[in-house]
């Protein structure tokens, strides 16, 4: 089947969380099964920087503005220099303060995504998040679309009056379209008008239905669950190896994991921590929000140290949470190692030096690093919500806990470090959760069944 993937991200040239990530691989993954898939993303300057012999393929009626689509053998880009050309990242400026023309940015990758689909022409047209929320509506039921929701949290709300300036049909600015509480909702818009709606895991499908995390749009996904299905993410199996992971100093697998013992002290070492082999490591690579939850991580530090364990923290985010978590380190010296930003090395590097690894998020659409640490004989220690319930076997592969809460976390940290005293018990689990396969290919099948159904069942346009 040929494919249109509409993106706004895809790791390495340009990502800001697991989208990067699945925008890169699931592509790969469909394209082993035999399909033509091309992907459509936005000329950020380190796309076009990577993709020097790019040539024009299709041009653009844009007011004010010269845009073109650039194909770069089958990856192609959306230039126009005045909205994408710039300092910062994909949906902020360098100060993480958005940018105020987003609507136009992201309506003009919808506006191309349509006129590329058509003249593939494409048999199915995948959109991502809310920035490629307006794609099915264009498309206007010429070609079958499917979008797929990462985080229903980021919908892509503007000021009404963008309807008019983007040129979208009035008659699309409804309770039943893509009107959200007087607002243009490029998110609302996909889920309203995509012939069918994916998210990243089982369990998420189901929780954005609630009220709880539907964000004020469960009732419309309630009234759209026929169309809706959850598709657990896969991991990078190659990328994510310890027994050839480039970043990492020691090499292991489950059945040698002398390698890992020999990562912890490197990591401690990295990080100012005493090298200790006696106590547990307690790693957290992550976004610092309170999505994440990693202020019950803070607000359990202190009877984490006193299990005696140590804690190995990676990440940027709110200034609260960053400040709160290096006052951490101050206080605890040699207990606790703090580094704030992100540097995919150390991730990879506390992935294979921790003994387990800490996810206590309020919600999460799917998770990545639970995957990754199960691979590495990391069990991780995680709120049992959407792709983290769905990935991690309580008691066997790692541990899962229910309330967001610091005392719940605590719980289960204190049931990882007693198990961490019984080596057996410890190596069992480690294997356990080394032998399990996170690859994409199984769910790039379901993505490619879920396009043939919407190929044969294709409707006609509407007028």
């Amino acid at each position: 089947m040929r494919v249109l993937f509409v993106t706004p991200e895809c790791a390495p040239l340009t990502k800001t969380g697991g989208l990067g990530d699945v925008s890169a691989a699931l592509p790969a993954a469909l394209r082993a099964l035999g399909h033509d898939v091309r992907i459509l993303i936005p000329g950020y300057p380190a796309v076009l920087a990577a993709c020097p012999a790019a040539r024009r393929v299709h041009s653009l009626s844009s007011p004010g503005f010269d845009a073109a689509v650039l194909d770069s053998g089958g990856f192609l880009i959306l230039d126009c220099a005045p909205l994408y050309r710039r300092d910062g990242g994909p949906y902020q400026d360098a100060s993480g303060a958005d940018w105020p023309d987003n609507p136009l940015r992201f309506g003009l990758l919808a506006r191309a995504a349509a006129l590329v689909a058509r003249r593939l022409p494409a048999d199915v047209v995948h959109a991502n998040d809310w920035p490629a929320g307006l794609v099915p509506l264009l498309l206007n039921k010429e070609v079958p679309s499917v979008l797929t929701v990462h985080n229903l949290a980021f919908q892509g709300n503007f000021d009404a009056l963008w309807v008019q300036k983007l040129g979208l049909p009035p008659e699309c600015f409804t309770m039943e379209g893509a009107e959200f509480h007087g607002q243009l909702s490029f998110l609302k818009a996909g889920l309203a008008y995509a012939d069918a709606i994916t998210t990243v895991s089982p369990t998420y499908a189901r929780e954005i239905q609630g009220a709880e995390l539907g964000f004020g749009m469960d009732g419309l996904l309630r009234h759209r669950a026929a169309a809706l299905t959850g598709i657990l993410n896969g991991i990078d199996m190659d990328l994510w190896d310890p027994a050839k992971d480039g970043f990492i100093d020691f090499h292991y697998g489950s059945s040698s994991l002398e390698g890992k013992s020999l990562n912890k002290a490197a990591l401690q070492k990295l990080l100012g921590l005493e090298v200790r082999a006696d106590v547990p490591l307690f790693g957290v690579v992550s976004r610092l929000t309170h999505q994440k939850g990693t202020d019950l991580v803070a607000a359990v530090a202190q009877e984490l140290v006193a299990i005696p364990a140590q804690l190995a923290v990676l990440g940027a985010g709110n200034r609260d949470q960053e400040e709160m978590l290096s006052h951490l380190k101050t206080k605890f010296p040699g207990k606790i190692g703090v580094q704030i930003g992100f540097d995919e090395g150390l991730a990879h590097r506390i992935e294979a030096g921790a003994d387990f690894f800490l996810m206590p998020s309020r919600y999460e659409p799917c998770g990545l690093n639970q995957m990754y640490s199960q691979r590495y004989g990391t069990p991780p220690v995680a709120r049992a919500t959407g792709g983290l319930a769905d990935t991690i076997a309580d008691g066997e592969t790692g541990f899962l806990f229910e309330r967001a809460e610091p005392g719940a976390l605590l719980a289960a940290v204190r049931r990882a470090a007693t198990l961490w005293r019984d080596e057996l018990r410890r190596l069992a689990m480690q294997q356990a959760g080394m032998a399990r396969d996170f690859g994409w290919a199984r769910s790039a099948r379901r993505y490619a069944e879920l396009y043939a159904r919407l190929a044969v069942d294709r409707p006609a346009a509407v007028p």
